[in-house]
């Protein structure tokens, strides 16, 4: 069955780095769009980055623009999140997800596999 594993979450200090890492097995790989999404206490979760299958386009949410870096490499069947600068505002669970045959989409409801997500806290 399709798996997505998000790794490389915890606790960093307000303008740390972390890389998040989704592998995914049980699909082909390059059929996929994939996404990272993020959901904070208490609020919906929304929108982070997205990229193509090819890996050429990517897009953002505005308040990441700059600071993370969505990749993937098709080889190890795995999308990268690089999220540098972080701030208290990013504390979140991160959420990779596939979109099969999509273009990057920002709307979740076209995302039809999602991995377990991963915590990420950002202390002031």
């Amino acid at each position: 069955q399709v798996q997505l594993v998000e790794r490389g979450g915890g606790l960093v200090q307000a303008g740390g780095s972390l890389r998040l890492s989704c592998a995914a097995s049980g699909l082909t790989f390059s059929s996929y769009a994939m996404g990272w999404f993020r959901q904070a206490p208490g609020k919906e979760r929304e929108f982070v980055a997205t990229i193509n299958q090819r890996g050429g386009t990517t897009y953002y949410r505005a308040s990441v623009k700059g600071r993370f870096t969505i990749s993937r490499d098709s080889a190890k069947k795995t999308v990268y999140l690089q999220m540098n600068s972080l701030k208290p505002e990013d504390t979140a669970v991160y959420y990779c997800a596939a979109d099969f045959w999509g273009n990057g989409a920002t709307d979740q409801t076209l995302y039809e596999y999602w991995g377990q997500g991963t915590q990420v806290t950002v202390s002031s």
